[in-house]
């Protein structure tokens, strides 16, 4: 007997997308593998580390927690979506790229998504509060301090 699927519509990265997927369908493997998003990684696949982090209508949300039929009529917005349409890196990216806030590259996606909501709710953190900011996303290599650097530059207080 075949599992049932459900349409799910949504929108990622401003286009509209539909896929029918199962209901037990984590958003993580939907956006990966149904929609061949990969930029959002897994990690733990417990909520944990925060590699899946995407923005649900614009709150970091973890998308290894979070069911795809429940995203269904969402704004989404993946490390794809951050971007300008011509490849033009968000200030955010920018400022991972130049303070060197990546190692393997495999916790950025979330950071990055983390990076950008925290900033568009608090444009000019202190560094208590973009520590506290970025407490939910883990990192096994970089130690932080660029991750932080980083935060700074794409708030502009560097």
């Amino acid at each position: 007997m075949t599992e049932p699927t459900y349409e799910i519509a949504l929108t990622v990265n401003g286009v509209h997308r539909t896929a029918r997927a199962p209901a037990r369908r984590l958003l993580s493997d939907f956006l990966r593998h149904d929609l061949g998003l990969t930029g959002t990684h897994v990690g733990c696949e417990h909520g944990v580390c925060g590699c899946c982090t995407i923005l649900l209508d614009g709150a970091p949300a973890r998308a290894c927690l979070t069911f795809a039929v429940t995203a269904g009529g969402a704004e989404i917005t993946t490390v794809e979506g951050l971007a300008a349409p011509d490849g033009t890196l968000s200030p955010v990216q920018r400022a991972f790229q130049e303070c060197h806030a990546l190692q393997c590259g495999f916790c950025t996606p979330g950071f990055l998504c983390t990076v950008t909501a925290l900033l568009r709710e608090n444009p000019h953190p202190s560094d208590e509060e973009i520590v506290e900011g970025l407490s939910g996303n883990l990192c096994r290599c970089t130690g932080y301090q660029n991750i932080v650097a980083a935060v700074r530059r794409a708030a502009g207080e560097d």
